[in-house]
């Protein structure tokens, strides 16, 4: 039986792959540090090792070498995660025998792909169509499924709601499963009840805190004809779910006002071209996500802020200053285009009703060149239609002013810290 080490001091990506290695019959591993990983390495001398770059302490640079020193371990062949690694370093890491690295987030299928040419046996991957992706909006966690229910997404979906929930601390959790682009049949009952079960069970909120929103045919008719699923009300209109979650909470008029900031049109999204493996933005380690630990999560960022309040600027500048970040300030939407094509950024904060080119004109323009990186939206209080057009544009994460530094470093956590 082939012998898997994984080094990685996130808890739920261990846990992740460990259950799917030994679903495809390989022995485990697990170390938590690199301190740990280095004695477990020479002490199992594993047929392959599954390491995080990003180790605290003493780095991955040194098992690498302890590694690369000892007779017994120099063969073993590595895969490298990473959130973002330079060409040099890309370089250095081939004499140490490292085999591929895995920019983050993680596609699952290309991983098990690498992993079956290594290691010369087959795994079991669900290839159906399917994305996922999983955000959080006034507290309330959006999961967001098109094209088809995959197996192997469901599978981290478990496991991605479980750290959304440490990171924004939510006592009670409330859910919306949202069916975009999705025309489901008999034959997928199973995957439907593996969709349902998943999301109960990670969050262990009770039924009547979600809501499944759907225009198809076939899940109405499953939740229907379910009696353990009963108290799930299916909806097809997200406006009408975000206001009967929020109600729920406070039950004022000012949760129907925030409900209204999102539309149901999200149900009409458009097909997308992008089928890669689930992009799901959320990863923390502790039960409790302290200010802290996620300082230790966002290092050496290269920030755009788009914004003409020089208090929003400061704030964001002030936020960051610790994490070794270079934080760069337009006042002006015209400004920050002028500089798009030539400078590049891990992350961009847009005021929408920024002056002059405003905010849509410049996600448009960020749409039109293809620029990947990850934009959180920034708007005042109660502009409903300014974030209903934000959502229908595919924007799925902002923030509302007044801002804090926790909101901020939570939702860059969110977009910025994904492990697969």
């Amino acid at each position: 039986m082939k012998h898997i080490l994984i080094i990685d001091e996130s808890s739920l990506f261990r846990d992740y792959l460990r259950m799917k290695l030994e679903e495809n019959g390989l022995e485990v591993t697990i170390a938590i540090s690199t301190v740990d990983g280095a004695s477990k390495m020479r002490n199992i001398v594993p047929d392959l090792i599954i390491m995080d770059y990003h180790l605290s302490r003493q780095g991955i640079m040194e098992i690498l070498k302890q590694k690369k020193a000892d007779p017994n371990t120099v063969g073993i062949p590595a895969i490298i995660m990473a959130q973002h690694i330079d060409q040099r370093r890309l370089i250095e890491l081939v004499s140490y025998n490292v085999k591929k690295v895995f920019n983050k987030p993680v596609k699952v299928d290309a991983l098990f792909a690498t992993l079956s040419e290594l290691l010369g046996i087959p795994f079991s991957v669900d290839e159906s169509p399917g994305i996922v992706e999983v955000h959080v909006n006034d507290n309330i966690i959006f999961i967001e499924i098109a094209q088809g229910l995959n197996r192997d997404k469901l599978d981290v979906l478990r496991f991605k709601i479980i750290e959304l929930i440490n990171l924004y601390e939510i006592k009670v959790p409330r859910v919306i499963v949202m069916l975009s682009d999705i025309k489901l049949g008999f034959a997928d009952a199973p995957n439907m009840q593996k969709l349902l079960d998943t999301v109960i069970q990670a969050s262990k909120t009770r039924l009547r805190y979600i809501r499944l929103l759907t225009r198809d045919t076939f899940a109405r008719q499953f939740i229907k004809g379910q009696k353990e699923y009963e108290d799930i009300e299916v909806v097809s209109n997200l406006q009408y779910a975000v206001n009967d979650l929020l109600s729920g909470i406070d039950g004022t008029a000012q949760s129907e006002q925030k409900a209204e900031m999102i539309g149901d049109r999200i149900l009409q999204a458009q097909s997308r071209e992008d089928t890669e493996a689930m992009v799901l933005k959320f990863d923390a380690e502790a039960k409790s996500a302290s200010f802290e630990l996620m300082k230790d999560s966002l290092q050496d960022l290269r920030i755009a802020v788009i914004d003409d309040d020089a208090a929003v600027q400061e704030l964001i500048r002030t936020t960051f200053r610790k994490t070794a970040s270079v934080v760069t300030s337009f006042p002006s939407g015209e400004e920050y285009l002028a500089v798009v094509d030539s400078e590049e950024f891990d992350l961009a904060f847009l005021d929408l009703n920024i002056p002059g080119t405003g905010g849509f004109t410049v996600l448009k323009a960020l749409q039109s060149r293809h620029i990947k990186y990850p934009i959180i939206a920034l708007c005042a209080v109660l502009q409903r239609d300014t974030m209903i057009k934000a959502v229908q544009m595919g924007v799925k994460s902002y923030l509302v002013k007044p801002l804090n530094a926790k909101d901020i470093f939570k939702k860059s956590v969110e977009i910025l810290k994904a492990n697969f």
